[in-house]
């Protein structure tokens, strides 16, 4: 989510050598953060179509005034929804509503709650299950 919200604010011109510097200069284990890059490299590749569902289901939004980091916070959701069936939507949007509660304001999580819901129930698959269980 903070790599996303870096690139929304001053986009890298070199996505591959700004996400391994950023993946870098993270303490713990670098192993960890393989997804991290497959999260946001996905998120990036799928903007067009992640940036159109949050307009479709964030109703009364104008786009351009959503907070940076609810953005950030969407975006990967959505792409987590969309392309990643080995995790169950719900943790999805509980992890969600979790960073929005830690980086954006008291009103975020509900906000994003919302998108998420309305997303999460186009799914052709368990919302508490990976796909395939």
């Amino acid at each position: 989510m903070q790599f996303l919200f870096q690139w929304e604010m001053n986009p890298p011109e070199r996505l591959e050598t700004e996400l391994a510097q950023f993946i870098e200069n993270r303490e713990g284990e670098k192993s960890y953060y393989r997804f991290t890059e497959i999260l946001v490299r996905g998120a990036i590749e799928n903007i067009d179509t992640i940036d159109s569902m949050i307009k479709e289901y964030a109703q009364n939004w104008d786009f351009n005034r959503i907070a940076k980091v609810d953005l950030a916070i969407l975006r990967l959701a959505i792409y987590e929804l969309l392309f990643c069936p080995e995790i169950p939507p719900v943790v999805t949007i509980n992890e969600a509503i979790e960073l929005s509660k830690i980086f954006s304001t008291s009103n975020a999580s509900r906000f994003i709650n919302g998108i998420l819901d309305r997303i999460s129930l186009t799914l052709k698959r368990p919302l508490r299950h990976p796909a395939g269980d």
